[in-house]
């Protein structure tokens, strides 16, 4: 099981214990063309005392209204979406972002997927996704490992594929937050050069500075 999750917890209990009722939404469009103005009815229905939204691609950690929105949250409140994909970027992603909320006991509500974090329901599928993210990310690295024995078998030390997809970036940042990871290890089990590793993640250091994502940083309001 993920570290995102503490062996103690009673999944049918309520979260948060003391509920604020304060509402807060975020909202986000990938593109310039896309408009928000649904997101922001949706959450403004959902009865958000505040709404923040961010016109950037989710594959972008530099979010300055959902840092700003984490900011703002308060032990008590509930941060709401109008879509799981609006908030992560991925499911890794999503649930250390989660989390991180239930840590500051902070509650979460995904309008379309119906997920609401303050009920017993909700905690248990939160849990269920961890257990699938973990279990995503053990499958990745074991797919990885079978092909560098593979290579070397061949005489090819690294199995050093000649293009970086979009698959292996994302195996990359999911495992580059874990402390236990070396970077020397990742690139090893991913088959680049270290070099290829910042090349082409810009904000590495950022993700190795942290177990959760950057956007989460922030002091109260």
């Amino acid at each position: 099981m993920t570290d995102a999750l503490c062996a103690e917890d009673d999944l049918l209990s309520v979260f948060p214990l003391h509920p604020s009722e304060i509402r807060i939404g975020y909202a986000r469009v990938s593109t310039g063309g896309q408009r928000l103005d649904r997101q922001m009815d949706a959450l403004t229905l959902a009865q958000c005392r505040r709404i923040f939204a961010d016109k950037k691609s989710g594959k972008n950690d530099a979010r300055p209204e959902l840092k700003a929105c984490h900011a703002f949250l308060q032990s008590g409140d509930t941060l709401v979406v109008p879509a799981l994909d609006r908030y992560g970027r991925s499911l890794q992603d999503l649930v250390n972002m989660l989390a991180a909320l239930r840590r500051r006991g902070i509650g979460f509500t995904s309008l379309h997927e119906r997920l609401d974090t303050t009920t017993p329901g909700g905690r248990l599928i939160f849990h269920v996704f961890a257990a699938l993210a973990e279990f995503i990310r053990e499958l990745i690295v074991q797919g990885t490992n079978e092909g560098l024995a593979a290579a070397r078998a061949r005489g090819r030390i690294g199995g050093r594929p000649t293009v970086v997809n979009d698959k292996l970036l994302r195996a990359a940042r999911d495992m580059l937050p874990n402390p236990e990871n070396s970077i020397e290890t990742i690139a090893a089990m991913l088959g680049v050069s270290v070099g290829t590793l910042y090349n082409h993640i810009p904000d590495l250091k950022e993700l190795r500075g942290s177990r959760i994502p950057a956007q989460l940083d922030g002091s109260p309001r």
